[in-house]
């Protein structure tokens, strides 16, 4: 991933402007990849695609592998010819904030006219390219649609207070339910072939601008998802389907009862026994989908923070052995040379550091984490080698301008005495540091390139509601800025233009 110096913007497609609730596929991504390339950058950074379940993070999805139905771009439709212009016209007026529920309403009240609309007038040429998407993606699609369809069924139950049978992926109840659900099974069909044709639309304008798109892919999965109940066997799961053991991490200098997340916890062994087929799987179709990407949580793949499902915090769980290298090592035989970087945030261990290595895999840096000791501090920019990926911050941090505000004199003097100056230009000394220093990749919050303060922070961990809305406003994107942004790159040696 570090053969040449490149840098990017950090922007999720739900915080584009538009004209509806929601940012979409349409004009607006297209708009976006064209400030990219004027500005210099060639990588387009974005978060998981998958369907958002409670809380709308895009790190808790209905799957592993479907595409969230907020995201397609409804007048991309019209011009499909599932939809018509007046079927839009009630619904404009463009939210300031990303509104989830409403973007949802409109989903569901526009999506199932222009099924029936694709079922009654799609061309022949389309209707091909349809059946050609459901055989080809049927690894996933076909447990995913039943998913969907069943869930709705059952009224939005999680598939875990399903009835006995259904619950337990049992074979006869499998083709009971999907002979009564087949309209809503082939439903959830239409919905993610529309998705992943626009998807890919988009991913080939970027890489016709030469901006390679990085993806991210959470180590685990939520336990309300096609993939754990479709695949109970892989995941340490009670008869029921309730999880025995949860995800999460020990306490430490942020939590002092750490973090419980709750994704059930994998079960290596059949995954072993199976060569990782659905690692395989998971990661092959994520390449298709993007063409570098972040994987969150690699110490994960190292040991695992296991904690029973009925303990209320973090504390009383204990570190389980993972086989790392087995997975790794598999996934090289199957696909190559992977183009992947690690998220190995956090206090990491040996062990840790040697799996990284032993991948070949660039692990990740952040400047606002750079600051608080000595010179020994591995975010400093002098310690930060070129098998790197450099942030100001990411998603889950304040904002530059929000963390610069939030230090107290002494922490902003310990800046301005490393940095050399006194820090008048926040938050472009910041991302000036992050496009000098050495390593390969340098990945900047398109909020910090805007100098938006803390209100335009994306997330804050541990903090269930009010995350994931920050939207651009819209014409932020000035030309001005790109000019500013692309000859900062020149200058650090990052402006790459050509394809690779």
């Amino acid at each position: 991933m570090n053969q040449q110096r490149r840098s990017g913007i950090l922007l999720h497609p739900t915080s584009l402007p538009g004209p509806y609730d929601i940012g979409t596929l349409g004009r607006e991504c297209r708009t976006f990849i064209d400030f990219l390339a004027s500005s210099g950058q060639s990588v387009w950074q974005i978060l998981p695609l998958g369907p958002t379940g409670y809380g709308d993070s895009p790190y808790s999805s209905y799957s592993a592998f479907a595409g969230n139905p907020l995201l397609i771009c409804l007048e991309l439709l019209v011009g499909d010819g599932d939809l018509s212009p007046s079927d839009l016209e009630p619904l404009r007026g463009c939210s300031d904030i990303v509104n989830y529920s409403e973007a949802a309403r409109t989903s569901s009240l526009l999506l199932p006219q222009a099924f029936r609309n694709f079922l009654n007038h799609a061309t022949g040429s389309r209707q091909q390219d349809f059946d050609s998407f459901c055989s080809t993606q049927a690894y996933w699609l076909d447990d995913y649609a039943i998913f969907r369809a069943l869930r709705s069924h059952f009224g939005d139950m999680p598939w875990f207070n399903w009835p006995e049978e259904i619950r337990r992926y049992d074979d006869s109840a499998l083709r009971l339910w999907g002979e009564r659900l087949s309209d809503a099974i082939l439903y959830q069909k239409y919905i993610q072939f529309v998705f992943f044709s626009q998807w890919f639309s988009i991913k080939n304008y970027a890489n016709h601008k030469n901006i390679k798109i990085l993806g991210d892919i959470p180590i685990f999965v939520a336990h309300d998802s096609s993939d754990v109940w479709a695949h109970q066997k892989l995941f340490k799961l009670q008869p029921d389907g309730s999880p025995r053991v949860v995800a999460g991490v020990p306490p430490d200098y942020f939590s002092a009862t750490g973090q419980r997340w709750g994704n059930p916890l994998y079960q290596w062994e059949p995954m072993v026994d199976d060569d990782f087929t659905w690692w395989k799987q998971r990661l092959k179709w994520n390449l298709e989908l993007t063409d570098l990407l972040r994987i969150d949580h690699f110490r994960g793949f190292s040991a695992c923070w296991e904690i029973p499902a009925d303990e209320p915090t973090a504390v009383n769980g204990v570190w389980t052995m993972t086989p790392g290298y087995q997975l790794f090592d598999a996934l090289k035989r199957e696909l190559g040379e992977l183009p992947l970087f690690a998220e190995d945030l956090g206090v990491i261990t040996d062990d840790v550091e040697k799996l990284r290595r032993h991948c070949g895999l660039p692990g990740m840096k952040i400047l606002q984490f750079a600051f608080d000791s000595g010179p020994d501090n591995p975010y400093l920019p002098h310690n930060i080698e070129a098998q790197s990926v450099v942030y100001t911050g990411t998603h889950d941090n304040n904002t530059t301008l929000g963390w610069w505000r939030a230090l107290s004199a002494q922490q902003k003097n310990q800046v301005r005495d490393y940095l050399g100056h006194s820090c008048r230009q926040m938050p472009w000394d910041l991302v000036r540091t992050a496009l000098q220093c050495r390593a390969g990749l340098c990945i900047l919050p398109l909020q910090d390139l805007l100098a938006l303060p803390a209100s335009a922070r994306m997330n804050t961990p541990g903090q269930p509601h009010g995350n994931w809305t920050w939207r651009l406003a819209m014409n932020a994107l000035q030309p001005d800025l790109a000019d500013q942004i692309r000859d900062m790159t020149h200058r650090y040696g990052r402006h790459h233009t050509g394809r690779g």
